[in-house]
């Protein structure tokens, strides 16, 4: 039977005509959520700790001595000093005989020539390997396309032996032109430019710029590029922090002591009879340095680049 206008209101209960309130939702949920998310802060922090660790250790053993170095791990211990520390281990004759002795001056110039060209070279080859095979339909592109993929597989030290014997006939090795130029191509960037040119650069807007009488050359500088510019920020770090790390193909292409970038000139400091630990742990120091400042100024842009073209829209 419906219900009429006339009809009597309902009971109201006892317990809310004495201004008691229903009961409120369970905090349950959101306490478990509460727990779980201090559970995966707390694991991060730990495994961030874990990775400072060797960070840590590298910095104190730059700055001891051979005898602090060989007794303890990481702070010589000495009860009658400050702290049971013991501070007449500590020293910065490491980093002092690095650049007096060792003169590590030209190979730190070295390495940011190396690093540097070979990042610019290999972002301006990817961009236009990648802009190419993305843009332009011609024959035999899907072939190109599959050469590429098939080359990832192929390991870089299996192709180090026929380059060594190329840049020998070429005349071209103890030079940075012949660490340089096998460098500027790698199948990797021109895969990821082909991918971020792909899905971040519209064809409508190429269309309408070859229609207003723009030439491809300036497409590509004024609109293709600008478009992919955080795939452009990212590669040029990827690029730089591994030549910069690069060690292999510096070794075996140069030759002359005065050539040698900062990775081969650090390694030359292990003798054969005897080791300073103290001045190697402080070669690798400035060594990481750079690129360590280089990651964290540029880690939004470096995540950025990598993260561009995955969602499209």
């Amino acid at each position: 039977m419906t219900p009429s206008l006339l009809d009597p209101a309902p009971p109201v209960s006892p317990r809310l005509r004495r201004g008691f309130a229903p009961p409120a939702a369970s905090s349950r949920p959101a306490r478990g959520i509460a727990m779980k998310r201090i559970f995966l802060h707390a694991m991060l922090i730990l495994l961030a700790l874990l990775t400072l660790v060797p960070f840590i250790y590298m910095g104190l053993a730059a700055l001891k001595d051979n005898d602090g170095n060989a007794s303890n791990l990481f702070l010589p211990t000495d009860p009658h000093q400050f702290l049971g520390i013991a501070w007449n281990h500590f020293t910065l004759d490491n980093y002092k005989n690095l650049f007096r002795k060792e003169n590590l001056h030209a190979q730190y110039i070295n390495s940011f020539f190396y690093a540097s060209m070979t990042s610019l070279a290999a972002t301006l080859a990817c961009a236009m390997g990648g802009y190419a095979l993305a843009v332009y339909n011609f024959k035999g592109r899907a072939l190109v396309t599959n050469i590429l993929l098939a080359a990832f597989i192929v390991p870089a030290a299996m192709l180090l032996a026929p380059a060594y014997q190329l840049l020998h006939h070429m005349s071209l090795l103890d030079t940075f032109t012949g660490l340089i130029l096998p460098a500027i191509a790698p199948p990797f960037g021109i895969y990821l430019f082909h991918r971020a040119i792909s899905t971040g650069v519209p064809r409508e807007m190429l269309e309408a710029a070859r229609i207003d009488g723009c030439h491809e050359i300036r497409i590509f500088f004024t609109i293709a590029l600008p478009l992919v510019r955080p795939m452009i920020s990212a590669f040029l770090m990827i690029t730089f922090l591994a030549c910069w790390n690069d060690f292999i193909r510096p070794q075996v292409i140069l030759q002359s002591p005065s050539n040698f970038t900062l990775a081969v000139a650090v390694a030359q400091l292990k003798d054969i009879y005897s080791q300073d630990y103290g001045m190697l742990m402080a070669g690798t120091m400035i060594s990481v340095l750079p690129v360590m400042a280089l990651f964290l100024l540029l880690q939004k842009e470096f995540i950025a680049g990598l993260t561009s073209g995955a969602v499209k829209g």
